[in-house]
């Protein structure tokens, strides 16, 4: 028996760095977005390269594992050697392998992560085996004798199991955290509505958030400086569309800007915890995922499981690596304990 199910995504991802990247900035009155570049028609030199193993189902479930907890992973891949690259990355990571699937017929995931200057990232992916998981495949007797199952981002015909396994957790007395993929918001809110109603904890970042409510956050203007609030109503108003259960806790992440988490009464901000940026890859998996243990960890203590979070996804973007530079709850202690004036803030 395992104390964690998780089940998400696995790849292979190839990390490639060009100092010719460019990042070109678009403001419209109502939003800003932000898009990397490369001379169109030019022979672009590659300044690093690498590569590695990944995907949420791979990232949470090394974290957790990491953490103290017996974990299991669920995620599906080819017989190639992709897969060979990912059975391989989990020697000495003390995860359960046995209810991973393997489809000799279909391709193992595949990344290719252009990394920018600034050490954000942009995706390239094929999914591959992650967008067949089926019904069928899954062992709902491992999840039933768990005591938590991680949802990581499915994608593809993988999405259509997602409210089964919300659901048979929920019915079976098991802790849900959901990490809401795109995939799944795209579907519309009717469809992750039925997720959401059996998840305790949700968490997805503001694009995400934004894109699941249709809800957009206003940038300043000469009248209004959202900015100079603790945190952005339209934020606000987000959390009160997604929580739709009154047991959950719903978390929005916000890149350098920290991370924010609403329990239906009080409000919370988490700020970024301080780190060399080299890759942001793997940040986001780092960061849900502990928040999720952090609670227990924490006596269920929101704002401190967000710092505790935030200190293990810096650990994460300061290595090359979805999974290189996380820490166990000791490590993520000591640092907090050398920076004691890191900490959150709570909004009525």
């Amino acid at each position: 028996m395992c104390d964690i199910i998780t089940i998400g995504s696995a790849t292979m991802d190839v990390f490639v760095e060009s100092d010719d990247a460019n990042i070109v900035s678009v403001y419209t009155k109502n939003k800003k977005s932000e898009f990397m570049s490369y001379p169109y028609g030019a022979k672009v030199e590659i300044t690093d390269f690498a590569s590695k193993v990944g995907g949420g189902g791979v990232n949470t479930a090394v974290n957790f594992a990491n953490l103290g907890y017996n974990t299991s992973a669920i995620f599906k891949i080819g017989d190639d050697i992709y897969s060979d690259g990912v059975m391989e990355s989990f020697k000495n990571k003390n995860v359960d392998l046995s209810n991973i699937i393997q489809d000799p017929s279909i391709s193992t995931g595949f990344s290719i992560i252009l990394v920018s200057f600034q050490g954000d990232r942009t995706v390239l992916a094929h999914r591959g085996a992650n967008a067949m998981i089926k019904k069928s495949d899954i062992n709902f007797d491992a999840i039933k004798n768990s005591k938590l199952l991680y949802i990581a981002p499915l994608n593809g015909d993988s999405t259509k199991v997602l409210d089964d396994i919300a659901t048979f957790a929920r019915e079976n007395n098991v802790f849900v955290c959901f990490n809401a993929g795109s995939s799944s918001i795209k579907k519309g809110f009717n469809y992750l509505k039925k997720i959401l109603e059996n998840a305790n904890i949700v968490v997805m970042n503001k694009e995400e958030a934004s894109l699941a409510t249709k809800i957009q956050v206003r940038p300043d203007t000469r009248d209004e400086k959202y900015s100079d609030k603790l945190i952005h109503p339209d934020v606000k108003e987000m959390f009160e569309k997604l929580k739709v259960r009154d047991y959950q806790i719903i978390v929005i992440t916000d890149g350098g800007h920290g991370a924010y988490a609403y329990d239906g009464k009080d409000y919370y901000y988490c700020p970024v915890f301080d780190s060399p940026v080299v890759s942001t890859l793997g940040a986001g998996d780092a960061f849900a995922s502990t928040f999720c243990v952090a609670l227990d960890r924490t006596n269920k203590d929101i704002g401190k499981a967000l710092m505790y979070a935030s200190v293990n996804s810096a650990g994460v973007v300061s290595e090359f690596g979805a999974t290189q530079g996380l820490l166990t709850f000791e490590e993520i202690e000591k640092r907090l304990a050398q920076n004691p004036d890191y900490t959150y803030k709570i909004e009525k």
